[in-house]
């Protein structure tokens, strides 16, 4: 990141602060929930839309990164906004098949979305990895079913945008046992899936040079 581009970003998270003011996040989650608000410039994620997290999200996607897990999400444009840098370094490897041709092929067969198939697909790495998934409800409510099947990711990064099913799948996604974070209602989107997946990246490399 350029000097400038520096400064932009930190007077960006300063105006997000002072607009915000007074919040119930932790010192940790407060991070990941403005990194959502610069992305999307919706104030809204802080608020009526505002993230949930799982008591152990944080805990459960630090140790996961730790022990170099893989991080699976549900489309491309997920995959291409992680930075590159922080899995290098971190040593994290990713996996999206929602473009595998096989993918597309069995689930016209069997009647399933390609998204739903997609996480069948990745279920491997999905164990002990973080999911995360920005565009597709399907993909989200068919990852509750494969955790309610034994599956056991150790972050489920759901916060999927749209008017059909969006909403409902974040809804079941808060009533699982399974690390989550979340948000409330309609909004979300790649930008703020990414933006929470580099932001928990972030927050781990700080913690590990402190």
């Amino acid at each position: 990141m350029t000097e400038r581009a520096f400064d932009i970003e930190k007077r960006s998270f300063e105006i997000i602060d002072s607009e915000v003011g007074q919040h119930t996040y932790t010192s940790l989650q407060w991070p990941i929930v403005r990194r959502v608000i610069h992305a999307t410039a919706d104030f809204d994620f802080a608020g009526k839309s505002g993230l949930l997290f799982h008591e152990n999200a944080i805990d459960s996607a630090f140790s996961a990164i730790r022990n170099k897990c893989t991080i699976v999400t549900d489309v491309d444009m997920v995959l291409a906004a992680i930075n590159k840098k922080s899995l290098s370094d971190l040593g994290l490897k990713t996996a999206c098949y929602i473009s595998d041709k096989s993918v597309a092929e069995e689930a016209k067969k069997i009647g399933k979305t390609r998204s739903e198939m997609a996480m069948r697909h990745a279920s491997k790495e999905i164990e002990g990895g973080i999911v995360v998934i920005g565009n597709a409800p399907t993909a989200l409510l068919e990852i509750i079913t494969m955790c309610k099947e034994g599956v056991k990711p150790a972050l489920i990064i759901g916060i999927p945008v749209g008017f059909v099913s969006a909403p409902e799948s974040k809804e079941a996604l808060a009533q699982t046992k399974v690390p989550f974070i979340t948000n409330i209602g309609r909004k979300g989107g790649s930008p703020a899936a990414s933006s929470i997946i580099n932001a928990l990246l972030l927050l781990y490399q700080n913690q590990r040079r402190e």
